[in-house]
């Protein structure tokens, strides 16, 4: 039984429905729910079952974990998907047949998925990654020499958003054939653009096996590949290589590589002038203030205070993609656990889970704080109880 009482899941019902300015009426014909049915959801009459509920979410283009956020059909959807997933892929050199899309369809499909992806939305991705997958590398086998660079550019996109729902729910080894396929796509688009982003996604093998150091001289070559910085898109793929090898230097204990890194990020983002989503990815001067925490988080405990100083006075704005300023609460929550501050780390899990709730549950760091925050600190005792279960820390 969920730990939400049926009014709280009506008023979050209610309140994003007019957010997204619907009707009632509006409501229950984009969700195929009825009126009535509706109607006695957001009073709180009628507790919505797990099909309802993702009908809802679905027209209200939300995660279903913002309505009830012990839902579990997310995980039981993503889990189907990962076999499917691994098939889809056992074969990707071989020409199966054509795509059963027309390439606009895929693309847009592809370009649907990428925004779930920015939106941590993994669920509405695993209904439909696999089949995504599937045709896009089927385009690339059939597509006619004029579109085969721009299929391969599809492939590496769509390799790529799979690959997110697989490496956060902990399916490393099928994240790493993933993004052996997005490789193998980017030198087919042979565009160096597709490549540096390939190193940007290929730099999360490095962070599952702890191989920072090796994950770093991986990313430092392909910062020396990568396009000169001439134009606002090549300023931004440079610039998140920057930031990922900062991250990874710091894990890997190398202060003075990680300090120099978010310099040159730092520089670069500057250039960019304004945070955006650049060849599927966010860069810009919001997200290199994200990554000032994450190298102090990934320096240890004795840097927490750093964390704390690039946090001060200071949150992500909302237009950043939510898996990302989840990330910066996950990774603020910690610092502050680590400097003593229980009721702030609390308070910015809370945070995290508000941006993007499946990032957030999956996150391990997420588990870790909130296990350390209930076995060490007895203030907000209930609700740190009911968190700890939704995240399976308990």
């Amino acid at each position: 039984m969920s730990s939400d009482s049926p009014q709280e899941i009506g008023r979050r019902i209610a309140a994003c429905r007019r957010a997204r300015r619907y009707t009632q009426t509006a409501l229950a014909a984009a969700s195929h729910v009825s009126y009535a049915m509706v109607r006695a959801i957001e009073r709180g009459a009628r507790r919505p079952s797990d099909e309802v509920l993702e009908a809802i979410a679905d027209a209200l283009e939300v995660d279903v974990a913002r309505l009830r956020a012990d839902h579990a059909g997310m995980e039981r959807r993503v889990h189907r998907a990962l076999p499917a997933l691994s098939e889809a892929i056992a074969g990707y050199d071989l020409a199966l047949g054509p795509p059963t899309r027309s390439p606009e369809e895929l693309t847009e499909g592809i370009t649907t998925a990428e925004a779930w992806r920015l939106a941590a939305q993994y669920g509405r991705i695993a209904a439909v990654i696999p089949g995504l997958l599937t045709d896009a590398i089927r385009y690339v086998h059939a597509a006619p020499g004029a579109e085969h660079q721009d299929a391969a550019r599809m492939l590496a996109s769509v390799a790529r958003t799979a690959d997110a729902v697989a490496f956060k729910h902990g399916a490393h080894d099928l994240s790493a054939r993933l993004i052996d396929l997005m490789r193998w796509a980017a030198d087919r688009a042979d565009d160096p653009l597709v490549r540096a982003t390939a190193s940007y996604v290929r730099a999360e093998t490095f962070f599952a096996a702890r191989a920072h150091e090796v994950g770093l001289i991986a990313v430092e070559q392909a910062i020396d590949a990568a396009p000169p910085p001439d134009g606002r898109t090549q300023a931004a793929a440079r610039g998140a290589l920057h930031m990922r090898a900062a991250v990874l230097a710091g894990r890997a204990q190398n202060a003075a590589a990680a300090d120099s890194h978010l310099a040159h990020a730092r520089q670069l983002g500057e250039q960019v002038g304004r945070e955006g989503c650049y060849l599927g990815t966010a860069f810009g001067p919001e997200s290199v203030r994200i990554h000032e925490v994450s190298v102090a988080v990934s320096l240890g405990p004795e840097h927490a205070d750093r964390a704390l100083r690039a946090a001060a006075t200071w949150a992500p704005g909302i237009d950043l993609p939510a898996e990302r300023c989840s990330g910066f609460y996950i990774e603020l929550a910690r610092a502050q656990d680590w400097a003593g501050r229980p009721a702030e780390a609390f308070n910015s899990l809370r945070m995290a889970r508000t941006a993007a709730p499946q990032h957030t549950r999956e996150h391990p760091w997420t588990r870790e704080v909130a296990r350390n925050l209930r076995r060490f600190h007895r203030s907000d005792a209930e609700s740190l109880t009911h968190f700890a279960h939704w995240v399976g820390a308990v």
